[in-house]
């Protein structure tokens, strides 16, 4: 279904509505600026990305509205769990982001937030929002492939 799984990669949340709300057009992976507690959090797995975007101002990209829980033993430490966090990315990367998202209307959503060899990681989606009849189109064409499963899947089972 996904990308085979990296042996040095933790996944940690996805924004499983992205791909169903929106139309990915190219994917980057971006660095993610954390304090301590929140990459106890994160290790954890208390976190969630529905409802989170990212922004690109003054040169520098920020993810919003990601929530990470507060880390229980580290309470005098934690900060505000939907705080804006810096996103590392490459200089080309951050200009060209910057020019699709102020022109063509294009958003920036991330797609999962992950470990890859110890570091924590944000797979960002420049996408475009679907309409509503897109959307449909989504819908049917699962339903569609869930009824041939399900025929093949009974005939494999009655050909026995």
């Amino acid at each position: 279904m996904g990308k085979p799984s990296d042996p040095g990669r933790k996944l940690v949340a996805t924004n499983r509505r992205a791909r169903f709300e929106y139309e990915v057009l190219d994917t980057y992976e971006a660095g993610l600026v954390l304090r301590g507690p929140e990459v106890k959090s994160l290790r954890a797995g208390k976190a969630s990305l529905s409802d989170s975007y990212a922004v690109v101002r003054r040169g520098e990209a920020y993810l919003l509205n990601a929530h990470i829980s507060p880390y229980e033993e580290a309470s005098r430490e934690n900060s505000d769990p939907r705080r804006e966090r810096k996103l590392l990315l490459h200089r080309a990367e951050l200009a060209r982001l910057a020019g699709d998202v102020s022109e063509r209307g294009f958003t920036l959503v991330p797609l999962s937030l992950y470990f890859k060899d110890g570091r924590a990681k944000v797979e960002l989606a420049l996408a475009r929002g679907k309409k509503l009849h897109d959307k449909r189109e989504t819908i049917r064409r699962r339903e569609e492939e869930r009824e041939v499963q399900r025929t093949m899947r009974g005939r494999r089972h009655g050909a026995r």
